[in-house]
């Protein structure tokens, strides 16, 4: 589709359009490559079991049902900021799998698709609708944590309120197999990699793309795994494994997706499609209650509708420089998805890995805690606009 519209663009179109093409393609190369690299980097921290060896400090506490669901939601909205929603929810989900059982199990992973979510929507790099976002340049990297933290977290804290009382205590009891301790060698790779993602808030300071930041993290750590791959060890570890191997788990379905999306927006926006869609969602005046009226409207479509789409026409569209007004729409397209399984990347994943989790069950469980907590979401950001 991207591709046709600008080839019909250049066939029969009238217009000029070469810069437009060549800050699209840069557009494009900045972003994919960012999600390449940052994909690159969870698989290596997921290659070397950290997440395993969290799940096995959940298992010793042996705390109850209501417990584990508060410890796995917490650490879901917390790793869901620190590397990305979408791997933070699968791994969640196949811990919960060890944890829960039956209808608790479906509670746990609603809990964990709104928490991701959540956690996702106001950090930079936790959701791929922030990521459009901030490197659009619509705000900087500590003003969606400053301005969305508070938010997120009342949204996440009102879910596990409405949530946590609904599960009940079973006294199952999940048996886990001993896991080994990092080695040094492996601790300084993931520490590595970890460290990975601070760095493109660090080359912002020197005026460069975020992607630097994390392509010179994943060639340090590309640098450490070939070093100690080649070193001889006692035993067979998860060094063995080599770089290539790792990137090849990359997602290029979803790059693809990307591209094809940011192609077919460009090319709807040369053509005054956008602009016509943005009178109808935000008016044609500067109200910016209407604005913010038009933030929450596209947060709740995107329910229904995949909110990359919708991210990508906003940036063309919403008539706003106050990047308080961006940081509430990365918080209304990042979480409204969770009203619906099948409105964020996360919510299709749980309902793919978790086959009882079926749309209907999902909006059983899930739409009234989901709805309530992202009011209370844009509430909150609400107030810290009218006071601050």
């Amino acid at each position: 589709m991207g591709a046709s519209l600008w080839i019909l663009l250049a066939a029969f179109g009238q217009l000029e359009f070469e810069e437009e093409l060549i800050e699209t393609v840069f557009e494009i190369f900045n972003i994919t490559l960012f999600l390449m690299a940052a994909m690159a980097l969870v698989e290596i921290v997921a290659h070397y079991r950290v997440f395993d060896v969290i799940q096995a400090k959940i298992f010793k506490t042996r705390p109850t049902d209501r417990k584990q669901f508060l410890t796995i939601t917490a650490l879901t909205f917390i790793f869901s900021a620190l590397l990305d929603n979408l791997t933070t929810t699968i791994v969640m989900i196949q811990i919960a799998r060890k944890f829960f059982k039956d209808r608790n199990l479906l509670i746990a992973v609603v809990g964990i698709v709104i928490a991701a979510n959540a956690g996702g929507a106001f950090s930079p790099i936790g959701d791929v609708t922030t990521i459009m976002i901030w490197l659009a340049g619509k705000f900087e990297a500590t003003e969606v944590i400053v301005d969305g933290i508070l938010p997120a977290l009342a949204l996440y804290l009102t879910m596990l309120g409405i949530m946590r009382p609904m599960i009940k205590e079973s006294g199952f009891d999940a048996e886990l197999e001993p896991i080994e301790p990092l080695s040094k060698s492996e601790k300084l790779v993931v520490f590595t990699a970890a460290s990975s993602f601070i760095l493109p808030i660090i080359v912002k300071f020197f005026h460069l793309p975020p992607v630097f930041g994390l392509l010179l993290g994943l060639g340090a750590a590309w640098i450490l795994m070939d070093f100690f791959r080649h070193r001889k060890h006692a035993v067979r570890t998860h060094l063995s494994c080599t770089t290539e191997k790792l990137l090849s788990k990359i997602d290029l379905a979803s790059i693809k997706f990307f591209t094809g999306i940011l192609l077919a927006v460009s090319a709807l926006s040369l053509t005054g499609v956008l602009n016509t869609m943005s009178g109808y969602i935000y008016g044609s005046g500067d109200s910016v209650v209407r604005v913010i009226w038009g933030n929450t409207f596209l947060g709740a479509i995107s329910s229904i509708l995949d909110n990359i789409p919708l991210t990508a026409i906003a940036l063309d569209i919403l008539p706003a420089t106050d990047p308080q007004i961006w940081v509430q729409l990365a918080l209304a397209v990042g979480t409204g998805g969770s009203l619906l399984v099948l409105g964020s990347a996360a919510g299709v994943v749980a309902m793919g890995m978790v086959k009882e989790l079926t749309f209907e069950e999902y909006f059983k469980i899930g739409f009234k805690p989901a709805l309530i907590s992202y009011i209370v979401c844009i509430g909150v950001w609400w107030l810290q606009y009218s006071f601050f």
